[in-house]
């Protein structure tokens, strides 16, 4: 493996947003987003489920609003490129099933209260935010670059003609070297797999191994020449130095990659939890994200605890940080809250006292958390795909057209949990001077 002895390897994965599990997240956090937008009060769990020309929606509403399901579940597949019936998964011609039901008043009870701050978690459980000063977007870089790999094959996909066989199922993976210290010393491999036409065909001299080992050939070249070179372009000098000749390149290492998406694979929401969140670098909870509404903790409190971890290191408190936090269904208090910095403290105190600081600064009873990072608007299929964490905070406008209630457009404040608004306040907690 050619690596220094005292040297490491760690390695992230990512896929696309036509990979069959994140096909059913972002069907899930659409039908999520709909509910919301015409009713923010909305009480969502959505599951999807996608195989061979069919969907499957199930899970538990308590909403005002009235949905087109049909309609957002086929926009949503039509808008990520299966809309072929060549691909056997086909926006316009899949089945789609419903099986959407009234949420459980147990449940119910346990979360709305009368006084809103006193509402309860939706459920027990315990959540992790993870942050690190490897990037600028405090994530491990293994992940980073397997999002930004991915990123760059969709948009050369439905921007360009440059690679024209590309079909939307795709999956990354990167492995950097770390020394010692454990920093980012080279890129060590990168694995590229992504469906695509069969755009040689066999016939006449050309046989069938013939045609798949020119498909390879031209899909690795282009990787090669066309990828690689546009990510690199677009990454900080530090990083692109970490690119030297003995990269090891795997390109659809099984051969041919015709058959992909939900016809290759059955999709089911919440099966990218790590992909979701930190690549493997950070402890997880096991509570996926996609489909659930912000009373549900396994979402809203694990995009609170990443608001903490990022904006603690970008404040120069750690260079590194995991915080936790746990909840008992129907308590509004959370009933832990434990920032570990991993011996990366840069500040006098222990970790038990950062997070008594932590605790004191920030209200992680889910209302506040909702209110903090406005999570009660249409946000969220935004974030099924390329990760729900180490995005970029904007602003937009999403126009939500239904034949059952007036349409809605509505400026939404994407990725809040992103920001680096309590930096100063925990610079002053921490006694750090202004950097």
């Amino acid at each position: 493996m050619n690596t220094n002895k005292h040297h490491y390897l760690f390695t992230s994965e990512s896929v696309s947003e036509g990979h069959p599990d994140k096909v059913a997240d972002q069907i899930s956090d659409a039908i999520l987003d709909e509910f919301l937008a015409h009713d923010p009060d909305s009480k969502v769990a959505c599951e999807t489920l996608v195989t061979t020309g069919q969907v499957v929606v199930a899970g538990e509403v308590k909403s005002n609003a009235y949905i087109d399901l049909q309609d957002v579940t086929r926009r949503v597949i039509n808008a990520i490129g299966y809309n072929k019936s060549e691909l056997k998964f086909d926006g316009n011609a899949c089945g789609v099933f419903s099986a959407l039901h009234e949420q459980s008043a147990d449940i119910n009870r346990g979360v709305e209260r009368q006084q809103a701050e006193d509402q309860g978690a939706g459920d027990q459980g315990m959540m992790f935010g993870y942050a690190c000063d490897e990037t600028p977007t405090y994530m491990p870089l293994s992940l980073d670059l397997s999002h930004r790999l991915l990123q760059e094959l969709s948009y050369i996909r439905r921007e360009t003609d440059l690679m024209p066989y590309l079909r939307p199922d795709a999956k990354s993976q990167v492995t950097i070297e770390y020394d010692e210290a454990d920093r980012p010393v080279r890129i060590h491999t990168i694995v590229i797999s992504t469906q695509h036409d069969e755009f040689v065909m066999p016939g006449g001299t050309i046989t069938q191994a013939e045609a798949d080992s020119r498909m390879l050939a031209r899909i690795r070249r282009d990787v090669e020449k066309i990828l690689l070179p546009r990510v690199m372009d677009k990454l900080p000098e530090n990083v692109r130095r970490l690119f030297d000749d003995k990269l090891v390149l795997h390109v659809n290492p099984t051969g041919k990659f015709v058959i992909g998406g939900p016809h290759g694979d059955t999709g089911l929401t919440g099966r990218k939890i790590i992909v979701d969140t930190y690549g493997g670098r950070a402890s997880h909870g096991g509570g996926a994200f996609s489909g659930k509404d912000p009373s549900k903790v396994d979402r809203s409190a694990a995009y609170a605890a990443r608001h903490i971890a990022k904006n603690l290191v970008a404040a120069g408190v750690a260079g590194e940080v995991l915080v936790q936090v746990a909840y008992a269904i129907g308590v509004a208090e959370p009933v832990s809250l434990y920032v570990n910095t991993k011996g990366t403290s840069k500040v006098d105190m222990t970790d038990a006292e950062i997070s008594a600081v932590v605790s004191r600064l920030f209200d992680m009873r889910p209302h506040a958390i909702e209110r903090r990072l406005k999570l009660r608007q249409p946000i969220y299929q935004e974030t099924a795909s390329y990760g729900h964490v180490g995005r970029e905070p904007r602003t937009v406008t999403k126009v939500f057209a239904s034949r059952y209630e007036p349409t809605k457009r509505i400026e939404v404040e994407l990725f809040t949990w992103e920001k680096l608004d309590m930096v100063p306040a925990l610079r002053e907690a921490f006694g750090l001077a202004e950097s």
